[in-house]
């Protein structure tokens, strides 16, 4: 998600209160932010559920963008929250309708590998989220969003040695959250 001049214009003065500057952010984002929500989530109706969820936390929360980063740094953490949140939501509904979610892995009879990837890999950065949750915003921001250090430094005002150190650690425990299938 990288923006043009006016898309970061638009941010600005939405964050100042403009609320037609807002509308107009939030129509420029919204494809962006559903292909990205895309990549979390394999199926379309939860990718559009978070989607949706990003668009509200934007317009809820623009004020609180400071402009100290690019507005498409401040977007990727909200769209990654939001999409990580969709699939807490839908996991829990899940159990709550089933009763206890399968300790298996998903049938690849009937999840396209991909999908199936997907869901193992969220599996495995809600458990990173849970044990270690200094280390999941710098992985995701880096593996998922493709931001440079220096720009993951900026927005998680670390030191980039930091950054870099978390990212590693983050990936090592990531493996291993996900066994030997991945390695």
């Amino acid at each position: 998600m990288a923006y043009d001049e006016r898309t970061e214009g638009l941010a600005e003065r939405a964050a100042k209160g403009d609320t037609a500057a807002l509308n107009e952010l939030l129509r420029v984002i919204e494809p962006d932010v559903l292909r990205h929500c895309s990549r979390f989530l394999p199926c379309r109706q939860d990718a559009e559920e978070a989607c949706q969820d990003a668009l509200m936390q934007v317009a809820r929360n623009i004020g609180r963008f400071e402009g100290r980063s690019r507005f498409s740094t401040w977007l990727h953490v909200v769209v990654a929250n939001s999409a990580r949140s969709t699939y807490r939501s839908l996991k829990r509904r899940s159990v709550e309708q089933v009763g206890e979610l399968p300790q298996q892995r998903p049938d690849p009879h009937r999840t396209s590998v991909i999908a199936g990837s997907r869901v193992d890999i969220l599996d495995a950065m809600e458990d990173l989220e849970r044990r270690k949750p200094d280390l999941i915003e710098a992985l995701v921001l880096r593996d998922v969003s493709q931001l440079e250090y220096s720009e993951i430094a900026q927005q998680l005002n670390l030191p980039l040695g930091t950054v870099k150190s978390r990212i590693h650690e983050a990936r090592k425990q990531f493996r291993q959250s996900l066994g030997d299938d991945y390695s």
